[in-house]
């Protein structure tokens, strides 16, 4: 009970002082502090503030340097919170078990946005999430990939170091050792420190090569784990980065997934050499590095954690400052800890308390509120919280996603119309005019205005999802419910292919569920109804969002909402279902191999739109590679196609058509 009677105490006190104290208000005790890409709310100093946006844009600025990206895409909204003691930072943070944890920042995930808490007490806090962050990068910035890779780079990223103005990256990610820290002086935590990376490789024996490409470990994304998968993934990636061989890395992954070659024989491709030859590179080259890291001579000029300049100073970066109210500072801390099981209860009893005192109102705290409604499947508690904090800030485009959020949900979880599609649609415009590049923003428009009969209108949208968040299962599972929608029955046919192999398994089950059922809609124009589904349990705070569940098919607009049929149809679903059983033909599946490779865009012929034709050279080798609407390609690196690109270097997977041609599936600009 110490805590929650904490907290009370601690609202009703800054209460009280908001009221008798003008010149209280007139200092604020919270700022926030904002950069292009980042924003942090703070209780510390400006100077403070600043050093954070600083170090995230720098962050963002090596992950491109690192991946050869001049575009990093950032579309999952950020919320940074730097607390300044160690007493507000633990209260704040999570504590499985009723532990305190010993760590400098706690990220986090989401859908709807990702939240990083730093503790200012401590020197380099943000370098306590920089795996998680270097790991959130490369999932909207890099195609899919295997485990180690992305392991491996998120590791590397870990290490990075930064002042103002050099950086040093490349050295064992995890602290020192116990003793070596007592020795230098650097211990401030209780508690046992993780074993270093080196020193792990150094006393165990590693995988093969092949086994540590193929293994898939069950951790959850962007964790650490001390185990040897992950610190042989690191040194690969080491390797690979200081080699210069990230190009053919890519090679690989096009062979490995796209061509679905057997991991020894993509690595002899790829690499030009056998899997046994690349493993004795890699630890030949661990074995020339090693004592790197345990000496101070791994800062000297020419070695791989040699100090460079940052790609971003302190002078590069535009930063803005604003008082923050303390009722709102709080409700924003607050809307953190819903997110925390075991800071969920007393979070909401504050932001309740917030809610119900005039003096203290606003529309955070009714954003936040309708949240942890949402999460529960109370959907008119929620439209009541965020049409309050709407009244209270027109201006809070949090309440408008949310809301749009809640009617997204609302549909699929009883299959039903749309209440407020219109509006839905509306809201989300507007929350794209604030953050162009939120991709589940693009999605949730794509999805209604499919679900509105907006079809052309949804292949402009849906694509940009894709290619602002290109792992992301559920938006190629809505791209290809859109080409159904269309007609285009091959292409929606191929893509539900791919997808029914998908590791998502609830995206898997769709895709097989919609092929199951494709004959039906292409005969009859609609999709077959089934059972609902029982409604899936109530989630708690702090689990993973409800938005990851899968919307059926949207029926055609001529038809009545939920996919009911009209009586022309036939008179019941059940003698629907025996006549297609019997009569309707399997679909036709698309069995061509995708390829990968990389080369030259020579031209692109837009003669007859929507179709083009890229004139693409890849060594002695001249391909005509068409797509039936550039619109919707899927494109990676750019915004949109352009029929006057020229003598660009490009990634091309497409579907072969005798030897000279092909029908593209996606085009990657470098």
């Amino acid at each position: 009970m110490i805590m929650p009677i904490r907290r009370l105490f601690v609202v009703l006190l800054f209460t009280v002082s908001a009221l008798a104290s003008s010149a209280y208000a007139a200092e604020p005790h919270w700022i926030r502090v904002a950069s292009s890409h980042f924003l942090v709310l703070t209780d510390g100093d400006e100077k403070q503030g600043r050093e954070i946006v600083v170090r995230f844009e720098q962050m963002r600025a090596v992950f491109g340097q690192l991946l050869a990206r001049n575009r990093v895409n950032m579309p999952l909204p950020i919320d940074i919170i730097a607390l300044k003691g160690d007493d507000e930072y633990a209260n704040a943070a999570p504590s499985p078990q009723g532990k305190p944890i010993f760590e400098a920042a706690f990220s986090i995930a989401g859908e709807d946005r990702e939240f990083y808490v730093l503790d200012l007490a401590e020197a380099d806090h943000w370098r306590a999430i920089s795996h998680e962050f270097g790991w959130m990068l490369l999932n909207y910035n890099y195609p899919p990939t295997q485990a180690w890779f992305d392991e491996g780079f998120s590791e590397y990223f870990a290490s990075l170091h930064l002042d103002n103005k050099q950086m040093q990256i490349g050295d064992d990610p995890e602290p020192m050792s116990a003793v070596r820290q007592s020795l230098l002086g650097t211990l401030t935590r209780t508690g046992n420190a993780p074993q270093a990376l080196v020193d792990l490789l150094s006393k165990s024996t590693w995988m093969p090569l092949p086994a540590l490409f193929a293994a898939k470990p069950e951790s959850s994304p962007g964790s650490k784990r001390q185990t040897l998968f992950y610190a042989q993934s690191w040194i690969v990636m080491h390797y690979l980065i200081n080699k210069n061989k990230l190009s053919e890395t890519g090679t690989y992954f096009g062979l490995v997934q796209n061509d679905k070659l057997p991991v020894e024989e993509a690595i002899q491709k790829a690499y030009g050499m056998t899997a046994v030859q690349l493993d004795q590179a890699v630890k030949d080259y661990f074995h020339s590095v090693a004592p790197l890291f345990l000496s101070t001579s791994g800062k000297a000029p020419g070695s791989p954690m040699a100090a460079t300049a940052a790609p971003v100073t302190y002078d590069d970066v535009g930063i803005t400052t604003s008082d923050v109210p303390e009722a709102s500072a709080r409700s924003a801390l607050g809307e953190m800890e819903l997110r925390l099981p075991e800071r969920h209860d007393q979070a909401r009893q504050l932001l309740e308390t917030i809610a119900k005192q005039p003096a203290t109102d606003n529309s955070i705290a009714h954003r936040a509120l309708g949240w942890d409604h949402l999460e529960k499947g109370e959907f008119d508690q929620a439209t009541e919280e965020f049409s309050a904090a709407e009244e209270l800030d027109n201006r809070d485009i949090w309440a408008r996603y949310y809301m749009a959020l809640t009617r997204y949900r609302e549909a699929q979880s009883g299959g039903q119309e749309v209440r407020g599609l219109a509006n839905m649609m509306q809201d989300l415009h507007v929350v794209l005019e604030w953050k162009p590049e939120f991709a589940e923003a693009y999605f949730m428009l794509g999805w209604a205005q499919r679900s509105g009969g907006s079809v052309h209108a949804a292949m402009d949208t849906v694509p940009a999802a894709i290619r602002l968040a290109p792992r992301n299962q559920r938006y190629l599972l809505e791209m290809a419910r859109l080409y159904l929608a269309a007609k285009d029955w091959d292409a929606g046919t191929a893509l539900l292919q791919q997808l029914n192999t998908s590791s998502d398994t609830l995206v898997a089950t769709a895709a097989h569920n919609d092929l199951q059922d494709l004959p039906y809609l292409k005969k009859y124009g609609i999709p077959p109804v089934h059972k609902a589904a029982a409604p899936s349990a109530t989630s708690t705070a702090g689990s993973a969002p409800t938005s990851k569940s899968v919307a059926p098919v949207a029926p055609q607009p001529t038809n009545k909402p939920g996919g009911t049929t009209t009586p022309a149809a036939k008179s019941s679903t059940a003698d629907l279902s025996d006549e297609m059983s019997e009569t309707a033909s399997e679909p036709v599946i698309d069995k061509r191999p995708i390829h990968y490779l990389k080369g030259k865009l020579i031209s692109v012929d837009c003669s007859q739109p929507p179709v083009a034709v890229v004139a693409f050279s890849s060594g002695v080798k001249t391909l005509k590679l068409k797509t039936a609407d550039y619109k919707s390609l899927t494109l990676i690196g750019a915004d949109s196609f352009s029929c006057a690109w020229a003598n660009r270097q490009v990634a091309v997977n497409y579907k072969a058509v005798g030897t000279e041609g092909g029908d593209l599936v996606s085009l990657e600009v470098r």
